[in-house]
């Protein structure tokens, strides 16, 4: 069965290598601001920085998390990421089966400082 809930997000972003985005992803499934991350392989970005056109190789990420916690992990990814400007968005998640969210909701109960 589905629930509806708008307790639950995806927190979106882009890193510049895969490793970066393992050691975010870590530290957030760690600290219990995740539940889980999904890091997808290598991209094309083709986007306007400094009046010039550049195309680089970026990964990108999914942040499953709670509403409530969206802007601690933003806080904390934000720390450790390599841009200038890095890009996060807050996605919001309607509903999903129960099951999952319940393991979800029971991942990210207790955070921990990081």
């Amino acid at each position: 069965m589905a629930e509806l809930t708008n307790e639950f997000c995806f927190v979106y972003s882009t890193y510049p290598s895969k490793e970066l985005a393992l050691q975010t992803a870590r530290m957030l499934v760690d600290a219990k601001l995740a539940a889980c991350v999904n890091i997808y392989p290598p991209m094309t970005s083709v986007y306007a920085w400094e009046d010039k056109r550049e195309e680089t190789a970026e990964v990108a990420m999914f942040i499953k998390t709670r509403r409530s916690l969206a802007d601690q992990a933003i806080a904390a990814a934000w720390n450790v990421h390599s841009y200038e400007v890095p890009c996060f968005v807050i996605l919001p998640i309607d509903g999903g089966t129960s099951d999952y969210l319940a393991w979800v909701r029971a991942q990210t109960e207790q955070p921990v400082m990081v």
